[in-house]
């Protein structure tokens, strides 16, 4: 284990014996661990009750309530709790039960201080080792190579340039955009350029989990300190320890829970709900959100203290329609990523369909964009997204075609009207003229003889 982090771990030795209660902390103490003891199972759950270990080192042979009762315990209070059995000789047979039953390992009495060190030092790397798998499975769950930021316009290169800069550095981030402009893909870049990218990365979505919660959520809680608290619990920020945390949406945070997070980058450590110690973390402190900040702080809304704590390095997310030039990137990426899912037809987006993609607003960003191929391609069953495609969006065009006229015309005329600038804007292609209008070509011929518009390219 990490030296840095071992005034950080709390290890509970429980022994009737003080002579072996006090020699297994005075050598954990040299150790750099901060160990405690306890005479009985009894004292152990009492104190276990109210406050937080890392690792218990527990004997079986004791009078009152045995070691293995008090496994049993100790383990329905917190199930993640890491535990080592001290037994004697005779004992083995106890301490293979004792294992079934939820300890890490044991050791055997007599034992000298450098065996002693080395259970312990392997215990909490095991520990540490099945927090870090956890998260990387968690983690493996969200991302693969198909979650990736895309496009070339020079705000995003830009923005590149920045991402490569920072990620190496602990330097605290806030990443300001609307929503579905890839705030959080922004924010794992930086954690998977960084000297941190081996260790955890942890989300949590301020806009998501009830005040109530949050704190609990956010430092962690002892049993007891809340309804509903039945168990310990460790919280993001102790699990993020080491790693990278990323507060998405940080604007909806709380005042009150404001004032601790400022706490936490300045001091370094949290304190569960409930309890009266605090532990140290270290965990670099990514933030997103889709709201201006300066105008939340004139509103009393937001703390100006934590504002300038979180802006060390700003990046400004653009929002789709102002970097257009990206969108054929984008729809190239989702059409291949979907293809891979879905073994979808689709591979190719004609030239009218790519217009009406590039003259849409996208208010909702590239994950309304998204949205709008995947949609698309459960319905389609050609090998080209066509104009047809995107009914919603045709049809905003027509109505803002005809809202733009000034002058009133009958439906005849604005119908030929509409044909002439659909056959002119296809070149007076029939079949995507056709696409494009969601008629047939049989329907089509009618109306351009109706009207007489004879120019029509044949494909």
């Amino acid at each position: 284990m990490n030296k840095d982090r071992r005034n950080d771990t709390r290890i509970l030795v429980v022994d009737d014996e003080k002579i072996m209660r006090d020699s297994c902390c005075r050598v954990l103490h040299k150790e750099g661990y901060a160990a405690f003891g306890s005479v009985s199972g009894e004292e152990a759950l009492e104190r276990f009750d109210k406050e937080q270990f890392d690792l218990v080192l527990l004997d079986l042979k004791m009078p009152g309530i045995g070691g293995i009762e008090t496994l049993r315990l100790l383990k329905e209070m917190n199930p993640e709790t890491t535990i080592m059995i001290i037994t004697g000789y005779p004992s083995i047979e106890t301490a293979v039960k004792a294992i079934k039953l939820g300890a890490y390992d044991y050791i055997t009495k007599p034992f000298n201080p450098d065996e002693l060190r080395i259970a312990v030092n392997r215990a909490l790397e095991r520990k540490n080792l099945m927090i870090e798998n956890h998260h990387l499975r968690q983690q493996l769950k969200s991302k693969n190579e198909e979650d990736c930021i895309i496009g070339q316009s020079k705000t995003m290169r830009a923005i590149y340039e920045l991402v490569r800069r920072t990620a190496p550095t602990d330097s605290t981030v806030l990443i300001n955009g609307e929503s579905g402009t890839g705030k959080e893909l922004i924010a794992r870049a930086i954690h998977d350029h960084s000297l941190r990218e081996d260790k955890a990365f942890i989300t949590v979505d301020c806009s998501s989990l009830v005040e109530s919660l949050l704190e609990s959520e956010l430092f962690g809680h002892v049993k007891g300190s809340f309804t509903g608290a039945i168990q310990a619990k460790y919280g993001s920020f102790e699990l993020a320890n080491g790693g990278t945390f990323f507060f998405d949406e940080i604007g909806n945070l709380s005042l009150d829970i404001q004032a601790k997070l400022l706490r936490v980058i300045q001091e370094k450590e949290i304190k569960p709900v409930g309890s009266e110690r605090t532990h140290k973390v270290n965990a670099r402190i990514i933030a997103a959100t889709n709201k201006d900040l300066k105008q939340a702080i004139a509103q009393k809304l937001f703390r100006e203290d934590l504002y300038y704590r979180l802006n060390v390095v700003p990046v400004n997310m653009p929002p789709l329609r102002e970097r257009k030039e990206d969108i054929p990137f984008l729809i190239s990426h989702f059409l291949k990523k979907y293809n891979r899912k879905r073994e979808c037809p689709v591979t190719k987006t004609s030239p009218e369909t790519m217009k009406l993609l590039m003259d849409h607003a996208w208010p909702g960003n590239v994950r309304e964009l998204e949205n709008a191929v995947e949609r698309t391609l459960i319905m389609e069953d050609g090998d080209t997204l066509l104009p047809r495609c995107f009914p919603w969006l045709t049809e905003k065009r027509r109505t803002k075609y005809i809202a733009d006229s000034d002058k009133l015309y009958s439906l005849d005329e604005m119908e030929k009207k509409h044909l002439q600038r659909v056959l002119g804007e296809t070149g007076y292609h029939k079949g995507q003229a056709a696409n494009l209008l969601g008629i047939d070509r049989k329907t089509l011929y009618k109306k351009i003889k109706k009207y007489g518009l004879k120019k029509i390219k044949e494909e």
